[in-house]
């Protein structure tokens, strides 16, 4: 019977598939405002299945829902209204 250690492999055996992450650029986690395009409305988390559709300019509440998929459904609509 084996070992569990006879199935270990050196640490030179994958030296080269890996490359160090100080060899890679880092990127922000979400892109600059000029790959976005600008929405008016966005979904809130207000309370427990509670959530606001809040116009993102001037912070006021425009609506809100119970459920995410709903809320998601509204501010769509406001957004192809406006």
């Amino acid at each position: 019977m084996r070992t569990p250690l006879s199935f270990a492999q050196d640490s030179g055996t994958f030296a080269n598939s890996v490359a160090p992450l100080r060899d890679k650029p880092f990127y922000p986690l979400e892109p600059g405002p000029e790959y976005l395009p600008l929405l008016r409305y966005q979904v809130v988390l207000a309370g427990k299945n509670f959530f606001h559709i809040k116009e993102t300019t001037t912070g006021r509440v425009r609506g809100f829902r119970r459920n995410h998929n709903d809320a998601c459904a509204l501010a769509k609509t406001l957004e192809n209204n406006s």
